[in-house]
């Protein structure tokens, strides 16, 4: 498959193009072959570019107040060329009221400033993935489990049994160093985790942050080609590989860091994992098995 190719261009008058030249560099750092089309240019003379390029994407960048009319008119000239398929976005100094009338004229995303380049880059993969209509993964089926850090599964079973909520049983996983209870609430769970050693990841959290809630679980099919697709979109994981959970589930987690804070764990059910976990998966453990996630934050 060849590299995704973009032409930054800069349409009418604008003569600044220290912002250009470095999304044109850090798209390039990204893997993508870029062509820079220089300054002043008319989008006649960027829609030209881009076909004889052969380009799959055009980045507009517009910092004269011009690009209501600019950016419409590339995405036109675009239809009328028939090469449509050729996706445009735009950054520059543009009013967050001027960008829905921009989608609507056919450009894919602005970005406006202090976007991160990566950011820029992921969408760019993205929307050509979903354009040439590469599968997308179904969403999560539903929220497995919400979990909660507890200093005492005795002390706080009380108040959720209070709450009219049923105990599903009470499961030690040693290679996380925590015991795990768990209680139905309609088609999810809570996850009570209590840890059983002075220094796992549960006990290293609590002492951080107190008790409470620890992470979100979401119950998938197929993990480990959600955790390929994630790696592949440039999402950081806690583990590239699934692991041995409690209730014999293969899980995995997505680092807190490319979720705002939130850790967010990836559980698939024995039902449909039993069988799948090999040695090579228990060599991915092994290594990330002292791993404590909460220093990891």
């Amino acid at each position: 498959m060849r590299n995704i190719r973009v032409l930054v261009a800069k349409p009418g008058l604008d003569g600044h193009d220290r912002g250009a030249l470095v999304i044109a560099q850090a798209l390039r750092d990204e893997g993508m072959e870029v062509i820079y089309s220089g300054l002043r240019q008319s989008p006649e003379q960027i829609v030209a570019s881009a076909i004889q390029e052969d380009v799959d994407c055009i980045g507009l960048s517009c910092l004269s107040g011009a690009h209501n009319e600019l950016f419409p008119e590339v995405t036109r000239l675009l239809k009328d060329q028939g090469a449509s398929d050729i996706i445009v976005v735009g950054g520059g100094v543009i009013p967050a009221e001027d960008i829905p009338y921009l989608e609507e004229k056919g450009v894919a995303k602005i970005f406006t400033p202090g976007t991160a380049t990566k950011d820029t880059a992921d969408f760019i993969r993205f929307a050509l993935a979903e354009r040439q209509g590469e599968q997308q993964l179904d969403p999560p089926r539903k929220i497995s489990h919400i979990g909660i850090a507890v200093e005492s599964l005795e002390e706080a079973l009380p108040f959720y049994q209070q709450l009219g909520l049923q105990l599903e049983g009470i499961e030690t996983v040693e290679e996380e160093q925590v015991k795990v209870a768990f209680l139905k609430i309609g088609e999810s769970k809570i996850e009570l985790l209590e840890s059983t050693t002075p220094e796992g990841p549960i006990a290293t959290f609590i002492q951080r942050k107190g008790p409470g809630i620890h992470h979100i679980a979401l119950d998938v099919d197929d993990i480990r080609s959600r955790l390929q697709h994630l790696k592949d979109k440039g999402v950081r994981l806690i583990h590239d590989g699934p692991k041995k959970g409690a209730e014999q589930s293969e899980i995995a987690f997505i680092h807190p860091k490319a979720s705002g804070g939130v850790l967010y764990e990836l559980t698939q059910p024995h039902s449909q994992s039993e069988g799948h976990f090999d040695d090579n998966d228990r060599e991915v453990k092994e290594r990330q098995r002292n791993e404590s996630i909460s220093e990891d934050k």
